[in-house]
């Protein structure tokens, strides 16, 4: 993913939190030009905008309707966070990413609880299943999942492959949860599963809190297209 494309995702996402209406988000594409101006629209205006975000369904999850602004603020103060941010920023680097999105990604997956073990044998911090792992980890570190600067780097490759698979956000986190062929069978879109949907909602709560928080002062201007 570009610089600009990263940028532009972090910009307008940001903007959309304070946009968007709770219970569908509206399709968003952008673009940052030359001169650092964010601008957005809710269709392609022209071949500068890039999709950013399909129609996504909120759907909450029993218990976590109101997780994100408390969950944001544990990030800031939890050990095993702090512990583990050198690692997620050197990835993020390293790949392309946003911090803030694998942050998301991690407290929601694993809760920051290094040695969390699924039901389906994915672990750690991302939690990397052994399929994961054969496709985006050689052999020493497949072998090593539960070190947090190898989970985080194998579960970033993986997140950025799928970014550039198919160029949103909200498709390649729910391609994550649901599988590639899930999300092709479903036409690049959002499968009609509801913990999938759930799952990519919960992300991109958290996701666009700390984009929020973050993102905007890093704008010299941003520029709603009607």
């Amino acid at each position: 993913m570009s610089d600009t494309r990263s940028r532009c995702l972090q910009l307008v996402l940001a903007w959309a939190l304070a946009s968007l209406c709770s219970s569908v988000h509206a399709e968003l594409w952008g673009f940052v030009d030359g001169a650092g101006v964010a601008h957005f629209a809710t269709r392609q205006m022209d071949a500068r905008f890039l999709p950013v975000m399909g129609r996504v369904q909120a759907m909450r999850v029993p218990g976590k309707q109101d997780a994100a602004p408390s969950l944001v603020t544990w990030l800031d103060i939890a050990p095993e966070v702090k512990a583990v941010q050198p690692c997620v920023r050197e990835a993020a680097r390293a790949h392309g990413l946003d911090p803030d999105l694998l942050k998301a990604v991690i407290a929601v997956e694993s809760g920051y609880q290094r040695d969390a073990v699924s039901p389906r044998g994915a672990v750690g911090l991302m939690q990397i299943t052994p399929e994961t792992a054969s496709r985006y980890a050689n052999a020493a570190e497949a072998a090593r999942l539960r070190e947090p600067r190898i989970n985080i780097e194998t579960g970033a490759r993986m997140l950025a492959d799928l970014l550039r698979r198919f160029g949103r956000i909200d498709t390649a986190l729910a391609a994550w949860n649901a599988g590639e062929g899930t999300v092709r069978r479903a036409g690049n879109r959002m499968p009609d599963i509801d913990e999938t949907r759930a799952h990519v909602h919960l992300v991109l709560e958290l996701y666009w809190a700390l984009l929020q928080r973050s993102q905007p002062a890093h704008a010299q201007y941003i520029k709603h297209h009607g």
